[in-house]
């Protein structure tokens, strides 16, 4: 804290003080009866004239942004959650309350009652004939004309980025509308939305590493979760047929523009589908959002503009490694010796125990994967990297499952759901034998999820759809972090 923010940190602290002295200094018996917004809607039309007929007297309510004082008469603004509104103050009306509000500062919350009129310049304000002051602010905020740009300040303060920002108050807004938007779709298809549990004895449904904590009532270790997938399609077993969940994940990795540790998904589970019908269903809803909150298909993201009206490519991660790889023998893309060598050329790290599958996804990742700007929808992963995805019917060595990429980033993951209770015992086992030779985004057995298996699960599709990701390409953010309102930061030193 600089020295001249300590100085006005005291000054605002000796005034409140004085507020004390004189009665309560943060009442609570103030109500509002308009929003800014509306205040400005609801009389764009109407000059002094009307006005002055019509008399509308309002109580309005919000933090001062900006503050004018020219002697008997002044002008403030104040903000609430719609926008803000002009007050007009003078000392003939105000009295005592005129010579306090001089003292007041900028950040301060304000009530105010009064009737509506139009200056010379034709702004519809408040002639104030009650002021209050409700909240003192004790610290300033920050430069009018510069505002919060420090970006690790925006994040660690994002209540002082949403006071002064009206840019960061606009991209939450639209977040909570994308939600909103993305239950409506689903409701409108007769999905019922759910609840899973958060805390989970193992940890399934994704390779990730999990956090750890123990429960103490039951004397067990405890897992937060990393996916609901698990849960999700015992429910489809129980013949809820389509389920989906909005909710937060949880995964102890590591921080950088598109990962936080805490994350939202939507994940939807859907019997007698296939992972083609999720391909349409996913088309279908990017365009509805695209219209309802960026006003067209076409979506500008980072300088560059998404056309989202022409047909996504669907293309194989084979045929992917191949095009931006040349060289690669098409024949010997399941060799392991092989793959390797080239992992080796391209300086990708591989583990000994990677199969062809691995060290497939390990290329594409490392050489396709950013390159994929338009809409995509990658198909053909290998079971060896989907052990919870049902194999193709042609080719076991592939699963039918696919990865949607715009921008460069992976945004959703669907597949056709893998409902052989021995196939899926099998590769639980595949998955137990990679976490004990050292890898800890493996899964552990689910007995329990095998049993309900048994009682039979219908062909189900299933579909993941990374929420932080689509509001970042919805509202032209370039990190996660600008999506999240509490991200999380390493500590301040």
């Amino acid at each position: 804290m600089s020295e001249e923010e300590n100085k006005l940190i005291t000054e605002r602290r000796a005034k409140l003080h004085a507020v004390r002295r004189e009665g309560v200094a943060f009442p609570n018996d103030f109500r509002r009866n308009a929003l800014a917004a509306e205040v400005l809607a609801n009389h764009a039309e109407h000059d002094n004239a009307w006005l002055e007929a019509n008399p509308v007297r309002v109580q309005v309510g919000g933090r001062m942004m900006f503050k004018r004082v020219m002697g008997k008469a002044s002008f403030a603004k104040i903000a609430d959650r719609s926008g803000q509104v002009q007050l007009f103050l003078q000392e003939a009306t105000l009295g005592e309350s005129y010579e306090a509000f001089k003292g007041w500062d900028v950040g301060d919350i304000l009530g105010a009652e009064g009737v509506l009129f139009r200056t010379r310049t034709g702004e519809l304000s408040v002639r104030v004939e009650t002021l209050r002051l409700l909240t003192k602010s004790l610290r300033p905020l920050p430069d009018k004309w510069h505002g919060l740009t420090d970006t690790d300040t925006r994040y660690r303060q994002r209540y002082v980025d949403l006071i002064v920002n009206d840019e960061s108050r606009a991209v939450f807004r639209k977040r909570t509308r994308i939600v909103r938007l993305v239950r409506d779709f689903l409701d409108t298809m007769d999905f019922t939305e759910v609840e899973t549990p958060m805390m989970q004895p193992l940890a399934g449904g994704a390779a990730a590493r999990p956090f750890v904590t123990h429960h103490n009532a039951l004397d067990m270790q405890m897992f937060l979760r990393i996916a609901p997938e698990l849960y999700l399609k015992r429910l489809i077993v129980g013949g809820l047929e389509r389920v989906y969940e909005i909710n937060r994940n949880f995964r102890n990795e590591g921080l950088s523009t598109q990962h936080n540790p805490e994350f939202t998904m939507l994940e939807l589970y859907w019997a007698f589908r296939d992972f083609r019908d999720l391909m349409d269903l996913l088309e279908r809803l990017l365009r509805s959002l695209a219209e309802a909150v960026a006003g067209g298909l076409q979506v500008s993201y980072q300088g560059r503009v998404y056309d989202l009206a022409v047909p996504f490519r669907r293309v194989s991660v084979a045929d992917l490694v191949l095009e931006h790889n040349p060289g690669i023998d098409a024949a010997r893309l399941r060799d392991v010796p092989y793959l390797r060598a080239w992992c080796e050329k391209l300086g990708i790290p591989f583990k000994p125990g990677d199969g062809a599958g691995k060290l497939q996804i390990e290329i594409f990742e490392k050489t396709a994967e950013h390159t994929l700007q338009d809409p995509t929808f990658v198909t053909g992963y290998p079971a060896e990297v989907s052990p919870l995805s049902r194999a193709n019917d042609a080719d076991p060595f592939l699963t039918d499952r696919f990865e949607f990429f715009i921008a460069g980033r992976e945004l959703a993951n669907g597949f056709s759901e893998l409902n052989d209770p021995e196939d899926q015992a099998e590769r639980f086992h595949q998955q137990v034998a990679r976490k004990e030779a050292g890898d800890d985004e493996a899964m552990h057995y689910d007995a329990d999820y095998i049993r309900a298996l048994e009682y039979g699960m219908p062909p189900t599709a299933g579909l993941g759809i990374g929420i932080d990701r689509l509001v970042m390409f919805l509202t032209d953010a370039p990190s996660i972090r600008d999506v999240l309102l509490f991200p999380h930061l390493r500590p301040e030193s």
